[in-house]
């Protein structure tokens, strides 16, 4: 369980030098220069990011259970999970309404991938993890928000076409992912 503290603290840490430190995330941009900072992020994250697979795998091994999850969770988790990855699909899809509507949709899809994942795991592992990610994901949401209105920001109003195209490269994502990838990946096959 170690491991997967000491990698939430670094992943989730890194990611919120910005909301919680942004005068010094600055300075460091403009001491070290860019590309250099960006290289010790991408490292630093990178390294949290294993410690958080090898704890989380470890953790598995030995689970402490906190309660069971009811069985219609799963699927709820499903329809969430498929939410998320539109929502995450439309973080890159330039001029697509969802974006223009949530502003930030791949903090709001963690937020949702998050909790759908709570809903359906009951392990303490499963708590420290998708809890841990859920809260990091509303305060981050929060905070980038309260930035846009500080420096009123404005987002194009979108287009049915790109919108269209988030959607479907989404539900190809969650398809491909569910069916085939979360197995492989992480060894839990969602349906069976």
């Amino acid at each position: 369980m170690v491991y997967l503290l000491a990698g939430l603290v670094i992943f989730l840490g890194v990611h919120s030098v910005r909301v919680f430190a942004d005068g010094w995330r600055s300075q460091m941009r403009d001491k070290l220069g860019v590309q250099t900072y960006r290289g010790l992020y991408s490292l630093h994250s990178l390294a949290g990011f294993v410690l958080i697979v090898w704890g989380f795998g470890m953790a598995r091994q030995t689970p402490v259970q906190l309660w069971l999850p009811p069985v219609g969770m799963r699927h709820l988790a499903a329809l969430l999970t498929l939410v998320a990855f539109v929502l995450l699909a439309s973080a890159y899809v330039p001029g697509n309404m969802i974006k223009a509507r949530v502003h930030h949709p791949m903090v709001a899809g963690v937020k949702v991938w998050a909790f759908a994942h709570l809903l359906a795991n009951g392990t303490l592992a499963h708590v420290l993890l998708f809890g841990s990610f859920l809260v990091w994901a509303v305060l981050l949401f929060i905070a980038s928000r309260k930035r846009d209105r500080r420096d009123a920001a404005v987002y194009a109003v979108g287009q049915p076409v790109a919108t269209g195209m988030a959607i479907a490269i989404g539900v190809a994502s969650w398809i491909a992912f569910t069916l085939w990838l979360h197995g492989w990946l992480i060894g839990v096959r969602p349906f069976g």
